[in-house]
């Protein structure tokens, strides 16, 4: 490095400049803050006797984590299982297929404005409601099962990936497609040669965090019928078998953590 260069970093701390320079607008502003927190706490109803009834059962269902039972209702668990697993796989796999063109299209610096605009809005509405309330929906439409789930999982993966995947492309090193385009190289190969090898490491490593992201959705679409161990869950939990809600915990924490050791190493590989 230069001695030039040297010269251009700072040798001493400075304050940062202050956003609101008046010392009264700073205090007034503070005081609102706490006056607001403190009033918007009173309004919270609290029943401390539900709470008290809470902090028992909860006691219990705590004991029961402590003493899983894995075998008086493993058929439901597996079975439960299963279908999360099936969902959060093939959800996974749809999702990201549908992901590509569509954060493709929803890239400003690739697609013609009409497409950018149509991509984009398909984005803004697989994103505009909560998993669960998505879940309600199809639940509604298709009936109880895993297809509401597969459905429900797919949405929101489209919505996820397409978004990010669309702010890579964006965000991309201006020169290397500038300089594919200089050949005279077709749109297709622009997409081979410049965009595909800056954001395929990024791709992949959001694809396996979205997996992670469906399984732990599939546990909680399954309390509203979308299928998965989620429903099996909500049934042992209703029946107050605590041991057994304990078991199907522990599982879903086990599967949460083999994924996370699974996709950091593939993502290590990748990179």
């Amino acid at each position: 490095m230069s001695r030039a260069a040297v010269s251009h970093y700072p040798t001493s701390w400075r304050r940062p400049p202050q956003i609101i320079t008046g010392r009264r607008w700073r205090i007034g502003i503070q005081l609102g803050i706490l006056a607001y927190l403190i009033l918007a706490g009173s309004s919270v109803e609290v029943d401390w006797q539900r709470v008290m009834e809470g902090l028992e059962r909860g006691q219990r269902f705590a004991m029961g984590f402590l003493q899983p039972d894995f075998a008086s209702r493993w058929g439901d668990i597996s079975r439960g299982l299963i279908e999360s697993l099936t969902m959060t796989l093939t959800s996974t796999v749809i999702g990201v297929l549908i992901s590509v063109p569509i954060g493709i299209g929803a890239a400003r610096n690739l697609a013609p404005r009409s497409v950018y605009l149509v991509c984009r809005a398909i984005i803004a509405v697989s994103r505009a409601l909560q998993e669960i309330i998505i879940a309600i929906f199809f639940v509604a439409m298709f009936g109880f099962g895993p297809f509401a789930g597969f459905l429900t999982l797919s949405l929101a993966t489209i919505g996820f990936l397409a978004k990010l995947l669309a702010d890579d492309i964006e965000e991309i090193e201006p020169g290397q497609a500038d300089a594919i385009r200089a050949t005279g190289a077709s749109w297709w190969q622009l997409i081979n040669y410049a965009i595909q090898p800056q954001v395929m490491p990024r791709l992949i490593g959001l694809s396996l965090y979205r997996l992670d992201i469906n399984f732990r959705e599939s546990a909680v679409i399954g309390i509203v019928g979308a299928g998965g161990i989620g429903g099996t869950l909500n049934t042992a939990i209703d029946r107050y078998e605590y041991d057994s809600a304990g078991a199907i915990l522990l599982v879903i924490i086990a599967i949460v953590m083999v994924a996370e050791y699974a996709s950091g190493y593939v993502r290590k590989f990748v990179q």
